[in-house]
């Protein structure tokens, strides 16, 4: 891939990171910060991919087998921070 091929999407993934961090760091809600944080990784895993291109003819499995491990492993570490969430809130915690 030539630098004009992948240049949106580091752009794009810049963007995600940077506005997930804002989330992270303004939002007091709990359910919100998860979410920016799922949008932290989703830059992270555009950016792997966008990066992982070679001007090869064939492409390499490793990083795409690297980013749906990692996509399998965002979604559990989701799934725990939201049962977290939810037994804050039934311990009467005011967020959710």
């Amino acid at each position: 891939m030539t630098a004009t091929e992948w240049l949106p999407f580091t752009v794009c993934a810049a963007a995600l990171i940077g506005l997930g961090l804002y989330g992270l760091v303004t939002q007091p809600l709990l359910l919100r910060r998860v979410i920016a944080f799922n949008v932290i990784g989703s830059g992270i895993f555009l950016l792997f991919g966008a990066l992982s291109g070679s001007e090869s003819a064939g492409t390499d499995s490793v990083p795409q087998a690297m980013i749906i491990t990692g996509i399998v492993v965002a979604l559990s570490a989701t799934a725990l921070a939201l049962a977290l969430v939810v037994a804050h809130a039934r311990e009467g915690g005011r967020d959710p």
